[in-house]
């Protein structure tokens, strides 16, 4: 099947590509700057492109290059991922950016690509089939949907990922494998969707065992999710009488590791921790926020406190520095809860 299946694919994506902004045109001579390539990737995983696009437009305007990322400070790249989510990634992406420019520049290959910090299989086949013409069999979701679907797989994931795997790699041509792993990206985003997948208008309507069978649109199967344990904690929003804030900067391990914040507990089973200054707490209410193992319920406190507070840990903000855009999405919630000016605006 490879061969013909391949081409009319190719066929297919020359025509209904999706115009991204880290992209060049299908079948383009020009090679895709593996900068953009990588930085797209990392900022794609289990995050939609429509969310992605604004953040590749600021990070690629204010650090064009892998080296003027690799020379920005923490702080501002931290800032700049705010409301991403999963900010390890955020994390991840300096060390790598700093390890490429240690190098020279990126590597070709999927097995040097890996040795980066933060880049694993999916990325590392990515980017050396994309940016570098390699063939490599690149996998996220959209391309287990369309295996799964196209060969009637319905053993549940995670425990299918290896058949589906197997699957893509022999349909990966040796000729342009980066515009093929994009094609099927493109085909499991815009026709086999996981709702009311538009099987008439698909090139391989004719190869699907899954649409055959009429069982297309319940694949891929999964496995049942077990429920997620919730920890609770508190966070503290303290301002000062000229309007400074009182914030500090979180671990860089951890959940939300390395992004300004406000002062909290520990999340844990309950809570519980002593104020970071002396004031008169007042309840705000609480907030949750959902992260991908487990949900996190943190009861909200503020108070107004004098200039001369002297915090036991974080430091004020002046309120000319302050942005919440910069806060993780979590800090912004707390942060609209405790501010009445915030709710409103």
């Amino acid at each position: 099947m490879t061969a013909p299946a391949s081409g009319e694919l190719l066929a297919w994506y020359d025509r209904h590509a999706r115009t991204l902004p880290w992209r060049v045109p299908p079948g383009s001579p020009a090679r895709p700057d593996p900068y953009r390539i990588w930085l797209s990737e990392i900022m794609l995983q289990q995050t939609t492109v429509a969310a992605v696009k604004p953040y590749f437009a600021r990070f690629t305007e204010t650090w064009p290059t892998v080296d003027a990322l690799a020379g920005a400070e923490d702080g501002a790249v931290m800032a700049a991922w705010a409301g991403l989510g999963y900010y390890a990634r955020a994390r991840n992406l300096l060390a790598c950016a700093r390890a490429v420019a240690e190098r020279g520049g990126f590597p070709d290959t999927e097995a040097d690509l890996r040795a980066l910090p933060g880049i694993g299989a999916y990325t590392a086949a990515a980017v050396a089939s994309i940016a570098f013409g390699r063939r490599a069999v690149v996998v996220d979701g959209n391309v287990e949907r369309v295996m799964a679907r196209l060969h009637a797989v319905e053993a549940p994931l995670p425990g299918a990922r290896r058949l589906l795997t197997a699957h893509a790699d022999a349909l990966t041509p040796h000729e342009r494998p980066g515009d093929h792993a994009q094609a099927v990206m493109d085909l499991g985003a815009t026709i086999c969707t996981p709702r009311r997948p538009a099987c008439c208008i698909c090139p391989w309507v004719l190869r699907c065992e899954g649409r055959r069978a009429g069982i297309a649109e319940t694949l891929p199967r999964k496995a049942p999710r077990k429920p997620r344990p919730e920890r609770r904690g508190t966070l503290w929003i303290a301002r000062r009488s000229d309007g400074a804030w009182l914030m500090e900067r979180r671990p860089p391990e951890g959940m939300l590791g390395g992004t300004l914040g406000w002062p909290g507990t520990a999340w844990e089973a309950g809570g519980g921790g002593e104020p970071p200054v002396e004031a008169a707490w007042r309840p705000m209410g609480e907030v949750r926020h959902g992260f991908t193992h487990f949900t996190v319920a943190l009861e909200v406190l503020a108070a107004e406190v004098p200039r001369r507070a002297r915090p036991s840990r974080g430091r004020f903000l002046p309120a000319a520095a302050f942005d919440p855009a910069d806060l993780p999405t979590l800090m912004r919630k707390a942060h609209r809860l405790a501010s009445p000016q915030a709710r409103t605006g």
